[in-house]
């Protein structure tokens, strides 16, 4: 038995599994430091994670299981995207009577008609229904109190109306 196993085991074959071994053991350090990276990039603590991965492959399989799904650098991306979103969302609202989403400048609710706000008699701009007189114009305002009436469809032609008329005209 002894001299079939000096026979196989050639130069060739101890190079070939020295060769194996030391490949073997970079692979082990890389995965080492990969672990460590990684979990560094996910801002989780890397110093444990890398006590972990010194199990060999067991140490690498839990923690590919267990790390978080999101590298920090993306997770901070999301969370500006969705604040922006937030921020794009601020600018519009919803109809009290329908619920309907409508933007900040709407003066009637497309969906049900409801008047949201109220036209300046003089520059024909929206008003908040709790301002008394227009910022821009300074204008008091009349009526301030039928805010929340729904207008009738001839009063809201004869504004679109006017508006073109005075478009026209310009």
């Amino acid at each position: 038995m002894n001299e079939l196993l000096q026979q196989l085991w050639t130069p060739q074959m101890q190079t070939a599994f020295t060769v194996v071994v030391v490949l073997l053991a970079i692979l082990y350090v890389l995965s080492i430091i990969w672990v460590v990276r990684d979990a560094y990039l996910r801002g989780t603590t890397w110093y444990i994670w890398a006590i972990v991965a010194l199990v060999p492959l067991v140490g690498v399989i839990a923690y590919i299981l267990l790390r978080p799904p999101l590298l920090r650098i993306d997770r901070d991306e999301q969370e500006l995207e969705i604040a922006l979103k937030q921020r794009q969302l601020m600018n519009y609202g919803e109809c009290a009577t329908c619920g309907y989403p409508v933007d900040a400048s709407f003066v009637i609710c497309p969906n049900c008609h409801t008047q949201l706000k109220n036209l300046c008699s003089h520059c024909e701009r929206a008003l908040e229904p709790s301002w008394a007189i227009c910022p821009y114009c300074a204008t008091p305002v009349a009526g301030s109190s039928s805010s929340s009436s729904r207008p009738s469809r001839s009063g809201a032609s004869s504004r679109r109306g006017s508006s073109r008329n005075r478009t026209t005209s310009e």
